[in-house]
């Protein structure tokens, strides 16, 4: 049974989370304020709920200092609407958001969504195409030997790539199999983790040129030979 962590400063939203929470059949912790939040946060949790108006400690600096131990998948719950900010979210490290007020029947498939991603992958096994090299047992791609440093986020969109190194994959595409819910046109969740993945990839092989843009349709892996 997966234990949450949810961290809202709201006592009548944090027991509502819990109670929907409990009721679909996960194990609850609740905390109230962000340096709470890290207190409770171990190796047990696998998901985290952050609201970002806490008291202390805001919560952008609470999911920084997750993301800088922690893989663990972090869904944030805002009431800001604008994409400069959600954008902002995902580059700190967030793995998904949800602008509030929100529904819940939506809320538990982003959860359950973020579980299936983060499950294990069967060991010793690779993904390669030239000089890159996909570990699926340790969640990172190397070139030379070298680590890329993926989040599990760019991890899953190389991955997704990676499976169909000649096919054209739509925005659509790449969102509906990494985050597993419905794609929104204005959505620019696929354009950030796609410029940090190239910028990863790059440092590592500055000539590699590993995914390519195809205008108008989307992305895949560049074709080699």
């Amino acid at each position: 049974m997966e234990r949450i962590l949810v961290v809202d400063d709201d006592v009548d939203i944090n027991s509502m989370l819990c109670e929907l929470l409990t009721d679909h059949g996960f194990m609850v912790v609740g905390a109230y304020s962000g340096t709470e939040a890290l207190l409770a946060l171990d190796d047990d949790i696998a998901l985290v709920l952050l609201d970002l108006m806490l008291p202390g400690l805001p919560g952008e600096q609470v999911l920084t200092r997750i993301r800088a131990t922690s893989s663990v998948p972090i869904i944030v719950l805002t009431a800001r609407m604008d994409k400069t900010a959600t954008v902002e979210l995902l580059r700190l490290g967030a793995d998904d958001y949800l602008v509030k007020p929100f529904d819940n029947a939506e809320l538990l498939a982003r959860i359950e969504a973020q579980l299936r991603r983060a499950q294990p992958a069967p060991a010793g096994q690779v993904l390669r195409l030239g000089d890159l090299v996909v570990d699926l047992d340790r969640f990172d791609a190397f070139i030379g030997g070298r680590a890329a440093g993926l989040t599990k986020r760019e991890f899953d969109v190389l991955c997704v790539l990676m499976s169909h190194p000649t096919k054209v994959f739509t925005k659509t595409n790449l969102y509906e199999a990494v985050w597993g819910v419905t794609y929104m046109n204005d959505d620019n969740t696929i354009n950030v983790h796609m410029s940090k993945l190239r910028a990863k990839l790059a440092k590592l092989d500055p000539g590699g040129d590993y995914v390519q843009t195809v205008w108008g349709i989307g992305f895949r892996m560049t074709p080699r030979g």
